[in-house]
């Protein structure tokens, strides 16, 4: 089911709301949120993607087998994409506001592209969908949340009034945060409505070509549907949100 963009006054609720002014400077502060390191890992397995009950694009439900890899633990926040643009000398979000936004917030306003150039710069890059789906389920089989199957506004940010830091709930059983709500996260894959249907079984990572790209996980201003592990959207690869973000992955070896 797909989630809608508030209107103009919940933009304005997400800056003012539980924030805390900072300086600038104050954004690349904290070795443990500026870290590229703090990442799980997420062991190999096997997993049924998409959802019998979901939209049409969640089917048919099949059986996917990825590789290990190891996953950001949380959302990639301001503090973090801030020293990246100052190393580079990528320009900063549309949307980024120092003296609203917290360091430990997740960056928003960032497209694929930015998203991308990021992970290559941290040396890691954006997770498939499989991988993503997958982790958000933390170990679980036949659950429509990271944490089971009861709808729980405590256990998430959905059905708010705007962002929070990262880490705010409690994580899931691979020890990874804000896998539901928050942000909106980009994935690797170009988006397909019919893909499941020839997904390969091992390792999938979407069609070849395409126009727009994943997104998985809903925001702080979704409904219990759009939170769903199993939930998919997609935007253009060029598009800049104040409720999209992104995490990182990285191979192991």
């Amino acid at each position: 089911m797909r989630c809608a963009l508030p209107i103009l006054p919940l933009l304005a609720a997400m800056f003012f709301f539980g924030c805390a002014g900072l300086a600038p400077s104050e954004l690349t502060s904290g070795p443990s949120i500026a870290s590229s390191d703090n990442m799980a890992l997420i062991p190999s397995g096997a997993f049924i993607m998409g959802s019998p009950d979901g939209d049409s694009d969640e089917k048919p439900t099949h059986e996917v087998a990825v590789n290990p890899f190891y996953m950001d633990v949380h959302e990639v926040t301001n503090a973090q994409y801030k020293v990246f643009a100052d190393a580079t000398g990528r320009p900063l979000p549309r949307f980024w506001q120092p003296e609203f936004d917290k360091a430990d917030e997740p960056i928003v306003g960032v497209s694929w592209h930015d998203a991308q150039a990021y992970a290559t710069w941290a040396g890691k890059r954006l997770p498939s969908e499989a991988e993503w789906e997958y982790a958000a389920r933390g170990g679980k089989s036949g659950v429509n949340y990271p944490w089971g199957n009861c709808l729980d506004t405590g256990s998430a940010n959905f059905k708010s009034f705007g962002i929070l830091p990262v880490m705010s709930f409690t994580a899931n059983g691979f020890g990874l945060y804000d896998m539901a709500g928050n942000v909106w996260e980009w994935c690797s894959d170009w988006y397909g409505a019919d893909f499941y249907a020839v997904s390969p079984a091992a390792n999938p990572a979407g069609p070849v070509e395409g126009v727009l790209k994943v997104l998985r996980g809903g925001a702080w201003y979704c409904g219990p549907d759009e939170v769903r592990a199993a939930n998919r959207f997609y935007a253009s690869p060029d598009a800049r949100s104040f409720n999209v973000g992104f995490r990182c992955v990285r191979d192991a070896r």
